[in-house]
C-alpha cells in the first residue's frame, strides 16, 4: 500500500495559479449545467487537511462515468480563484485501484497526541478498583485489535469529534469529567460510573467503516453503537449494562450513576460540537 506524501501538494498547502496533481477523496459528485447549457462536474475533494471545490468543464460526461462519490481519485489540474475562493479547474480525472492507498489517509485526524490520550485512558482504567467492574474494563484494555479501532475510530460522522481518534478523546474527555464529579459528589458509585465512562461508546468500533469517507457499517446502520455496545458487554454487571443503555437519555434512569454519565456525556458533546461547528442557530 503506497503513502500519498510524496504525491501531491495537500490542500491546506493549496494555492491560486498552482497546479493539482495526485491522489484525493472524492466527497462530492454532481453533474451540473451552465448558463450556457453544457454540461459540467462539480465535485469536492479532501485530504486529511482540508477540502476544495473542484469543477470539470471538458468531456465532463466521459469523465464522470471514470469515478464515484466515495472514490479515491487521481487529478491533474489547476487552482484558481473564484468568488474569493480557491477552486481547482481540473482536466483529468482517474479511480485509483482499491488498496492502491490508505483511505484514512484522507481523513481528518485527531489534533491531540493518540499515544498520549492512550495513556490518559489507561490511567484512568486504574481508578476502577470494583473486582467485577475491573475485570469488564481491563478484559478491554487487554484487547490489542480492540484498542487500535479505539485509537483510530471517529465518534460521529460530521457532529462532534468526527475525525480518526475522536472516539479516544471523547471517552477520555468523558471519563475525566467523571473522575472529578465523583470527587464533587463522593455518594456517586465511582467505580460504576468511570466503568461506564470508559465502555459506553465502545459500539462505535464497529458502528463506522473508513474509507475515502467515514461511512456505516451494515451493524451501524441496522443496531447503532449502543445496541453494539451491549451485545460486547453481555458479561457486565446489569448496573454498567444499564448505563450504556441510557446514556443518551433514552431510557429512565436506574442509578445516579446512569444519569451523570449520561449529563456529562452531552456537555462534552456539545461543547465540542460548538468549538467545531459553532452555536446552534447561529
Amino acid at each position: 500500500m503506497s503513502t500519498v506524501a510524496e504525491d501531491r501538494v495537500p490542500v491546506a498547502r493549496l494555492r491560486a495559479g498552482s497546479p493539482i496533481e495526485g491522489v484525493f477523496a472524492c466527497t462530492r459528485k454532481d453533474r451540473m449545467t451552465a448558463r450556457t447549457g453544457t454540461s459540467y462536474l462539480a465535485l469536492e475533494l479532501r485530504d486529511r487537511t482540508g477540502s476544495i471545490p473542484a469543477r470539470a468543464f471538458r468531456d465532463a460526461d466521459f469523465l464522470a462515468g471514470r469515478f464515484e462519490r466515495g472514490d479515491l481519485v487521481r487529478v491533474t489540474g489547476r487552482v484558481e480563484r473564484f468568488r474569493d475562493e480557491l477552486q481547482a479547474e481540473l482536466r483529468d480525472i482517474q479511480r485509483v485501484e482499491d488498496g492502491a492507498f490508505d483511505p484514512r489517509e484522507f481523513l481528518p485526524a485527531a489534533y491531540r497526541d493518540i499515544d498520549e490520550l492512550d495513556g490518559f485512558l489507561e490511567h484512568l482504567a486504574r481508578e476502577v478498583h470494583d473486582p467485577e467492574l475491573a475485570r469488564v474494563v481491563q478484559r478491554f484494555m487487554a484487547d490489542d485489535a480492540f484498542r487500535e479501532q479505539l485509537r483510530s475510530a471517529p465518534c460521529t460522522r460530521a457532529g462532534h469529534h468526527s475525525y480518526l481518534g475522536g472516539l479516544l478523546e471523547h471517552t477520555v474527555a468523558v471519563a475525566t469529567l467523571v473522575q472529578e464529579t465523583c470527587i464533587l459528589h463522593p455518594r456517586l458509585n465511582s467505580d460504576l460510573t468511570m466503568a461506564a465512562a470508559i465502555l459506553h461508546d465502545i459500539g462505535k468500533t464497529r458502528e463506522f467503516r473508513l474509507g475515502a469517507e467515514i461511512e456505516l457499517t451494515d451493524e451501524g446502520r441496522l443496531l447503532g453503537h449502543i445496541e453494539l455496545g451491549l451485545r460486547m458487554l453481555t458479561d457486565a454487571p446489569l448496573a454498567l449494562q444499564h448505563c450504556v443503555a441510557a446514556h443518551h437519555g433514552d431510557l429512565r434512569f436506574g442509578s445516579p450513576e446512569a444519569l451523570a454519565l449520561h449529563r456529562l456525556n452531552a456537555l462534552d458533546a456539545s461543547v465540542k460540537g460548538a468549538l467545531e461547528h459553532g452555536l446552534p442557530g447561529t
